[in-house]
């Protein structure tokens, strides 16, 4: 957290002080009145159904110190900028630069079309063991969400764990400006976001900006199984180490085995050493997302048996990503319904086949793909294609965004009552109540704004 006083928020913001110039900032810094504590900063952001200046003189009355606003408030000490979360990122930046002056703290980086959460979250569990470590909560990736994280860094912080998400180019290099990373973790290029970046070559180029955003003496870490991605190596400006299954690889995980549950095991090799792996998390996919973390964790100084281990027993940290409840009814459900694209729903979708296996009924309940740009229609026909070819039993459609998925799968072969359409997610529960039956594997998945996450919400609390 930060200690600064107020004349120097607005020193380093470029605002205007509307408080006492000693006024001291040594609290946390919050987006959300309801959270405030002593000393706090209160960043007052205007939304689409809120804005944080209505809040800001509750947020004082509760203890904040100082609020960072874009207009004058009345009685509220408060530093007034043009560009609140531009002000919010000045702040982080300077926070940061100020921590690495004076300790250890070491930044790492992820980004990728898939698994920068299940990454993030891996990263945090194994470098915690090693020492005080910072990491975002959900899916803080953005240009408020990093910005709140790194601010969270003290003096103690021996590791900043950071996600970087893109929409459009340039995001990465912004972020970097913040938080030049000491390693840079990029995971795949892939079809995410593709109406903000006009096609998968563009996606390409805006997740390189993580890497030609390196701090200086930083480490790429890049993965050797994506062609885009491996092509980075030329783009760093220093040391580059590689990570996946191809013979190349710096660390590269062989034997690689799938159990009934969906379960990775492997052995991993880098150099001369070799450690056994298995994965307590679901889906082939997350491999990629495991051996990012070892690369990277051996990067900053974790043994490479202690950093299997830990991988090893990390189980889901962030909620509706693969998440797997067994119900007392005899259905398995697999809530991976907080966000979508094509290539994590093809993820999905294999390990939902491989958790049914022959023996159990699947279901795939799927929504609708998000920001895809022109291509969407024909991105979800192809996935409503791969259901049929995966042998998928039955697909439960929701709300009219995700029709294709609907014709694909027809085009494809199936048949009868093998495609199910349904309007919105209170009609999929209902249709749900009355259909799934002891032994079925449901998965749940669709982008995030879709709201199909209140359906893996109401299917996971079934309790017989």
């Amino acid at each position: 957290m930060i200690d600064l006083t107020a004349a120097e928020v607005a020193d380093l913001t470029g605002g205007r002080l509307a408080a006492p110039p000693t006024t001291r900032v040594d609290g946390p810094t919050v987006i959300d009145s309801r959270t405030v504590s002593a000393g706090a900063l209160f960043v007052a952001l205007a939304g689409d159904t809120s804005d944080g200046h209505d809040h800001a003189a509750g947020a004082v009355a509760d203890g904040a110190a100082l609020v960072l606003a874009s207009r004058e408030l009345d009685g509220v000490p408060s530093v007034v900028v043009d560009d609140v979360p531009r002000a919010l990122g000045l702040l982080a930046a300077e926070h940061l630069r100020r921590l690495r002056a004076d300790g250890a703290l070491q930044v790492v980086a992820v980004t990728g079309s898939v698994g920068k959460t299940t990454t993030k979250d891996l990263l945090g569990h194994v470098l915690s063991a090693s020492g005080p470590t910072v990491m975002p909560r959900a899916s803080f990736n953005n240009e408020i969400g990093l910005p709140l994280t790194v601010l969270q860094a003290d003096a103690q912080t021996r590791y900043l764990v950071l996600e970087m998400g893109a929409s459009a180019p340039g995001d990465l290099t912004y972020l970097t400006g913040i938080a030049p990373p000491d390693v840079s973790i990029v995971l795949a290029v892939g079809s995410a976001h593709l109406g903000g970046f006009g096609g998968i070559e563009g996606v390409a180029r805006a997740k390189s900006e993580i890497v030609t955003g390196l701090a200086p003496g930083g480490v790429a870490v890049l993965n050797a199984d994506d062609l885009r991605v491996v092509a980075m190596r030329d783009l760093a400006p220093g040391r580059v180490v590689t990570f996946g299954t191809v013979r190349d690889a710096d660390l590269r995980a062989t034997d690689v085995t799938i159990d009934r549950l969906g379960r990775v095991s492997c052995t991993v090799a880098a150099g001369e050493r070799t450690e056994h792996l298995s994965l307590r998390l679901v889906g082939e996919h997350h491999l990629t997302n495991a051996l990012a973390t070892l690369a990277a964790a051996v990067e900053l100084g974790v043994d490479l048996t202690e950093a299997a281990a830990l991988v090893g027993s990390s189980d889901p940290a962030s909620p509706h990503r693969m998440a797997v409840t067994d119900r007392a009814d005899g259905v398995t459900i697999i809530d991976d319904s907080y966000n979508a694209n094509p290539d994590s729903m093809r993820a999905a979708l294999k390990a939902l086949a491989v958790v049914a296996g022959r023996d159990r009924r699947s279901v795939a309940v799927l929504g609708e793909m998000l920001e895809l740009g022109p291509d969407s229609r024909d991105q979800h026909d192809e996935i409503g294609r791969l259901v049929v070819r995966l042998n998928i039993k039955l697909l439960v459609v929701v709300g009219a965004g995700a029709s294709g998925l609907a014709d694909g799968a027809t085009q494809e072969g199936s048949w009868g009552k093998e495609v199910v359409e349904v309007e919105d997610v209170a009609a999929a529960e209902r249709f749900l109540a009355d259909e799934l039956r002891s032994g079925d594997v449901v998965l749940v998945k669709s982008s995030n704004g879709s709201g199909l996450w209140r359906l893996g919400d109401s299917l996971t609390a079934v309790t017989a």
